[in-house]
């Protein structure tokens, strides 16, 4: 993946990089474990200062986002690394079992010639049993309240495809949430997970960070439309605009004019809709951006072209979370 940095941008070439490769990692085009390009390969990308991607990279540490291994480089951090005698377990149930007996003595043989006794063993299995059965008993989707529609859009796509209860919690209320039960998994995505990592480890819960799609349909429109275009871009997230407004700036500069707005803000709405040629819109936006148009189709001098980006999360990361909480045999 190549990155694009604006040199005469009002915004950052430091924030244009950082927005730019969380982007990148939070939709899998780094997936964990990947080897993050040096700060010379950067640099002779991108046209930065080392010294300013070190700093990107040094921020994106302190994030919670990547890792720096000494004399290796920066690595995309692992939030599956197997850390405990759980990937025992975890590995077994991902290779179809056949014989169930035979697996499950097999697997207690394994632990006894680790030197584990017997007792050790039962407290193993009995503490991987208890520790799923906690994690799947709910979903707590977690982000701050700023930006709380992130965690909307989580649930509604979660939702359906789980048999647990799924429920948003705003970062600054789920102290209270787990101090009350610590049943249950918390579920955000990689651009908060350090913080929540750290309340979830205190209550003795696990933290998961679902994977946001790439939006490849979404990003080669904006990448074909003619210079001079308005691109109005709608969410219930502030956070995925300001994003948008970054990245979309980092590959088209100053060639599109954008707009964004959330949808319930109604004058912002109208505004963009009557300016851009195309809209592109989240599923909660899109009933309120249909609605709006046709309530004011006779100020609009044009119809825009309306997108709608269906998927906020990547086709496996739900499959993937039902694997880490237990909900999958």
């Amino acid at each position: 993946m190549r990155f694009h940095i604006q040199q005469d941008s009002e915004i950052p070439a430091s924030s244009q990089l950082y927005n730019q490769v969380c982007f990148a990692i939070a939709a899998r085009h780094y997936p964990p474990g990947h080897r993050l390009p040096s700060t010379r390969q950067l640099a002779m990308q991108t046209g930065l200062h080392r010294n300013t991607i070190s700093k990107v990279y040094r921020q994106l540490e302190k994030d919670g986002v990547v890792e720096a291994i000494a004399g290796s480089g920066i690595y995309v951090r692992d939030q599956q690394k197997q850390k405990d005698l759980r990937s025992s377990s975890h590995a077994l149930r991902k290779k179809g079992i056949q014989d169930i007996d035979h697996e499950v003595r097999k697997s207690i043989d394994e632990l006894l010639n680790t030197g584990c006794t017997l007792q050790q063993t039962r407290e193993l299995f009995t503490r991987e049993i208890d520790w799923r059965l906690r994690c799947g008993a709910r979903l707590l989707v977690s982000t701050p309240r700023e930006d709380i529609g992130a965690s909307l859009l989580i649930a509604e796509e979660l939702a359906p495809h789980l048999d647990v209860p799924v429920e948003v919690v705003p970062m600054e209320e789920l102290e209270s949430v787990l101090e009350s039960s610590s049943k249950g998994t918390v579920v955000t995505s990689r651009y908060f997970l350090q913080p929540l990592e750290e309340l979830a480890n205190r209550h003795q819960v696990r933290a998961v960070a679902v994977d946001l799609s790439d939006f490849q349909k979404e990003l080669t429109i904006l990448k074909k439309l003619r210079s001079g275009s308005c691109v109005g871009i709608v969410s219930i997230s502030p956070g995925i605009l300001r994003a948008a407004e970054v990245i979309l700036h980092s590959m088209r500069g100053n060639e599109l004019l954008l707009m964004t707005a959330n949808p319930d803000v109604g004058s912002r709405l109208i505004a963009l809709l009557r300016a851009a040629s195309h809209v592109i819109c989240d599923s909660p936006s899109l009933p309120l951006v249909e609605h709006t148009l046709r309530q004011n189709r006779s100020q609009l001098m044009r119809m825009p072209q309306i997108h709608c980006a269906h998927k906020y999360l990547s086709d496996s990361t739900i499959e993937e979370l039902r694997k880490e909480i237990g909900l999958l045999e």
